[in-house]
């Protein structure tokens, strides 16, 4: 069995460390997988809590393969060995509904497709949570406390984000701006100043003119915040990078789920800029409120 114990191929290595939830790291490693070992990998996603409670020689009697399959599986998806993957199965597990589950089919029908977007949307949040970076979301906060201005990019369901952030001014107490034309943010980002934050954000964090946004902000005097859906390019050029990780899944819906966890990042950020302003501010704040609740019809109406 020496060779079991070899060091995997880089191709059966986790991408991201052993962090990253098992159950995508099976669906994804699938079809890289020999014949014998599918029936292994089919086996787990098919019912994951039964083999979190098997042994090695249960899970290679119910799957039909031998042991040292079992092993090399577990090796082929990332893991030292059995004890190594059901640990790492206990914590995807822990997290909610395995989003392995979630796929879409073809032939699923709109009630299996309304389970499983929600079921999807909320592990991956839940996911996101459970890995975001708490000291990096408090220097955030500390730099948006700060900020005499403040400017968020994005492009595409990015600057959909961008736009968000932008209109929540009234709880960031500051003037803030979300330019979209990428010729716009150019300007944006070089009239920036010392004293000004800039918001970039980018679920893939490869955009090369969100790059360059990012640069020349900081080039201009402004301290820069990057959220981001990994360790991507855009974090070296941050001062400060909130990495909002969701899983992944099909190309269908993935960008919306990124996008959502984008929005639960702005409005943790918004809110806790809010919670630290003045009575005064949170006075001009509810006579906002009020003002726009006058805008709207009533039931007497």
């Amino acid at each position: 069995m020496t060779d079991i114990a070899a060091d995997p191929p880089s191709s059966a290595r986790p991408l991201r460390g052993t962090t990253q939830n098992i159950l995508e790291m099976v669906r994804t490693r699938l079809a890289d997988l020999r014949k014998s070992e599918r029936k292994v990998a089919d086996l787990v996603l098919a019912d994951p809590r039964r083999i979190l409670n098997a042994t090695i020689a249960e899970t290679a009697e119910i799957a039909a393969v031998s042991q040292p399959t079992v092993i090399r599986f577990c090796v082929a998806v990332g893991c030292e060995g059995f004890q190594d993957f059901r640990l790492r199965l206990a914590h995807s597990l822990a997290l909610g509904t395995p989003a392995t589950h979630s796929v879409l089919l073809a032939t699923d029908p709109p009630q299996a497709v309304l389970e499983k977007i929600f079921d999807y949307t909320i592990t991956s949040l839940d996911w996101a949570r459970h890995h975001m970076d708490k000291e990096a979301l408090g220097q955030a906060i500390l730099l948006l406390e700060n900020a005499t201005a403040i400017e968020f990019f994005g492009f595409g369901a990015s600057g959909i984000v961008a736009r968000d952030a932008q209109q929540k001014f009234p709880l960031f107490g500051v003037p803030c701006g979300a330019q979209l034309d990428s010729h716009q943010q150019v300007m944006a980002a070089s009239m920036l100043r010392p004293g000004n934050v800039a918001v970039v954000i980018s679920n893939t964090g490869r955009t090369r003119s969100i790059l360059d946004v990012a640069q020349t902000a900081r080039e201009s005097g402004a301290k820069v915040i990057g959220i981001t859906g990994s360790d991507s390019p855009l974090v070296a050029h941050c001062d400060v990078a909130i990495i909002a990780e969701t899983l992944d899944n099909t190309n269908i819906y993935t960008p919306t789920i990124s996008r959502i966890a984008a929005l639960v990042v702005i409005d943790i950020l918004s809110t806790a800029v809010a919670l630290r302003r003045t009575d005064e501010h949170f006075q001009r704040f509810e006579m906002m409120k009020k003002h726009l609740n006058e805008l709207r019809f009533t039931e007497k109406e």
